[in-house]
């Protein structure tokens, strides 16, 4: 999950390669098990006022936690944390949240989680945003070579040798930079070490049990904790799932396909509304005309800015959330009809850009990722993977390619993703669109599957990433019902247990409206990485 998608995830997130470096290991290492079953006592939380405009009851604390949790005694990392405390009479504890990537910042999401709930569920609950360790005002938080994506980078498609050797070199040089940098770190940044701070923050809180609404890559987190804490999961709430089965080289490919066909349903669109962009009724004239775009960037960058590359980083957002559609169309018709590069340009540093933020969100999505699970080392693998997959799926494959890349150059060793299935929970709702391109329909299938007491609510027809407290009435009142009541429906075992009619795509009208200054959009709950 990167304004990217998992990659996974996500861009997931959705959301790697290469010929193996010297020295690397390949030995598989199990995850790793706890020294003790019992959290070590936490002092309290010392929470202070850290509100905004935005967010006026947010309180902020810090809490300290083992870089190894087999070794509680040893290094302490900070994470920091976030709160909306309970008003009302009735308090069912803390509902920790958690925006995805894996990298994804949640501070600010507590706010926005208790805001968008109904007042008198989200007054039930201490609502608990956190930074995951190695992410925004937690410490250390990583950034492992600042200026990694900065424009204008090599086209992704590699049309030659000396393009594949360029993309190569970058993933080669993060890997190292990484390793310079964050050496005692990186084998302690990954799902299961995150999982067991989730842990740590709920003792550090004094519940006995807490309540989960995770997003994209959290999904996996959350499901990685109910894994390990059974007994401790209240209530959880899963949204747009994350498949365990593919962590993670088998999700990116597959991801890499699910977004081809969200870009081609936003070209269709654009053909729909040709009276608005004027590039033609027929989907695959849009199409065509998509590519050559992209080939005429890679051999001249709009503004010296936007090549090839970026305008992949800057169309793949439109796959999370169809609200982006009219402004990236409209840049597309201004470059094409009008030789405008203005609109793109603007379109780029709203959708596309990496400052130091998402600097730090794609060094933890790197660190966990490869971390978490078993990624080629021989370069052909990749290569040959690639090209099979970019045949049917052209628009951002190699692009995601190359944002996994330096897994095949990580110098942790890899652990073995857990199994989640577990039959030891109460019912854990689901929430999926059908044609969500970050994590795709089979994923909440598949997790729905291994969560032996699971309610799958899926938005049939949609196609957007976190579709809860997006404006859909129905998916919502099932979402608040499990809050307040811990209400799930149906439960006779098929393979979905509710529907929920997808909202209506947007108008054109609104990019007559001018593009929007960065920002001026909320953004998915995840960013490419899951």
């Amino acid at each position: 999950m990167k304004k990217r998608a998992v990659a996974l995830c996500s861009l997931a997130a959705l959301t790697g390669a290469a010929v193996p470096a010297a020295g690397l290991a390949r030995a598989v290492s199990p995850v790793p098990a706890p020294r003790t079953a019992q959290t070590a006592p936490a002092a309290p939380l010392a929470w202070k006022q850290c509100a905004t405009k935005a967010h006026p009851s947010l309180q902020c604390a810090s809490l300290k936690v083992p870089l190894d949790h087999r070794s509680p005694a040893g290094q302490q990392l900070t994470l920091a944390l976030s709160r909306v405390p309970h008003t009302a009479k009735t308090f069912q504890g803390p509902l920790l949240v958690n925006p995805g990537g894996p990298g994804g910042s949640g501070l600010t999401m507590a706010g926005t989680v208790a805001k968008a709930l109904p007042k008198e569920v989200a007054a039930q609950y201490d609502v608990i945003g956190f930074d995951p360790r190695g992410v925004g005002k937690s410490e250390p938080a990583l950034n492992c070579r600042p200026g990694h994506s900065t424009p204008v980078r090599p086209a992704s498609v590699p049309v030659t040798p000396a393009l594949e050797r360029a993309n190569l070199d970058r993933a080669r040089a993060f890997a190292r930079a990484c390793a310079s940098k964050y050496a005692a770190v990186l084998p302690f940044i990954d799902t299961v070490s995150t999982a067991r701070d989730l842990d740590a923050i709920r003792a550090a809180l004094g519940a006995p049990r807490l309540s989960y609404l995770g997003y994209s890559y959290g999904t996996y987190l959350g499901a990685v904790y109910a894994k390990l804490h059974p007994h401790r999961v209240r209530r959880m709430a899963l949204d747009s799932v994350v498949n365990p089965t593919g962590v993670w080289y088998a999700a990116n490919l597959r991801q890499n396909l699910a977004f081809d066909a969200r870009h081609q349903t936003l070209l269709a669109w654009i053909a729909r509304h040709d009276s608005a962009y004027g590039l033609g009724r027929d989907p695959a004239k849009v199409e065509a005309q998509w590519y050559a775009m992209r080939r005429a960037l890679a051999e001249r960058p709009a503004g010296g800015k936007v090549g090839a590359a970026e305008l992949e980083d800057t169309f793949i957002p439109g796959g999370y959330t169809n609200r982006y559609w009219p402004h990236l169309a409209e840049a597309f018709a201004a470059y094409v009809n009008d030789k405008d590069t203005g609109p793109l340009l603007k379109a780029y540093e709203t959708f596309g850009a990496s400052g130091p933020a998402g600097e730090n969100s794609y060094s933890v999505y790197t660190a966990v990722q490869c971390r978490d699970a078993q990624w080629p080392r021989d370069w052909r693998t990749w290569r040959e993977d690639s090209a099979r997959v970019h045949a049917n799926a052209p628009f951002s494959t190699w692009n995601n390619t190359w944002y996994n890349a330096p897994c095949a150059f990580w110098p942790t060793r890899h652990l073995s993703p857990p199994d989640v299935s577990t039959s030891a929970l109460g019912p854990v709702l689901l929430f999926q669109a059908t044609d969500d391109p970050a994590t795709p329909y089979e994923g909440a299938v598949a997790l729905h599957r291994k969560l032996g007491d699971s309610r799958l609510v899926v938005e049939r027809g949609g196609g957007n990433h976190g579709v809860t407290l997006r404006g859909n009435a129905c998916l919502d009142r099932h979402l608040a019902a499990y809050l307040a009541t811990g209400e799930v429906p149906g439960g006779g075992g098929g393979e979905v247990d509710a529907e929920c009619a997808a909202l209506p795509d947007p108008q054109p009208s609104r990019a007559r409206q001018g593009a929007p200054g960065r920002g001026a959009l909320s953004v998915p709950w995840s960013t490419m990485g899951t």
